[in-house]
């Protein structure tokens, strides 16, 4: 089942859901926008084409990102893929979870988002990876409404909470060890 503007409104009273910081105007009809942070994790221009990343190297992934933090505005490059952070906090019960993703507008302007499921027992920022499709940089500002949360309630409590290497997370947060 979906929730509804009604159904956030009590989850979030409630503190059944977190969201911090929070405003109504996010409640959607059926999910929550979500704003961007002050982040962005760039691709490192050190970097050659000749390199080849390997995602089970710690020592390559800690190389793979350049991140910038309290930005007054977040550049994407035209035929980019960026990494990007919500302003919101996310703490997840046990028996709900999220599909993220881009707000339809930004998609008019060549921007693109995977899709990106939040897990039940999930808590942190959301990290957005980002692809701008455009011939042309796109500039976007901090505190912009941005993604948008469906939230789905599972049938029963999950057994196993979120307790996966991104728990936790503020600001972007780089790729760990795929193994």
């Amino acid at each position: 089942m979906i929730l509804s503007d009604f159904d956030l409104d009590n989850f979030i009273r409630d503190k059944r859901l977190v969201v911090t910081p929070f405003e109504q105007e996010l409640i959607r009809e059926n999910g929550l926008d979500l704003r961007l942070g002050n982040e962005i994790g760039l691709h490192n221009p050190e970097l050659k084409e000749d390199f080849v990343l390997d995602p089970a190297d710690e020592e390559h992934l800690k190389k793979e990102y350049v991140l910038s933090k309290n930005e007054s505005q977040l550049i994407v490059p035209a035929k980019t893929q960026v990494l990007l952070t919500t302003k919101e906090f996310l703490g997840m019960p046990d028996n709900l979870m999220g599909f993220v993703e881009l707000r339809s507008s930004w998609a008019r302007h060549g921007l693109s988002m995977p899709p990106t499921i939040i897990d039940a027992g999930f808590e942190g920022d959301i990290t957005l990876e980002v692809i701008n499709h455009s011939h042309h940089a796109i500039a976007l500002k901090p505190g912009v409404r941005f993604a948008h949360i469906i939230f789905a309630i599972t049938m029963n409590r999950v057994k196993n909470a979120y307790s996966g290497k991104y728990k936790g997370q503020k600001g972007v947060r780089t790729p760990k060890t795929l193994q």
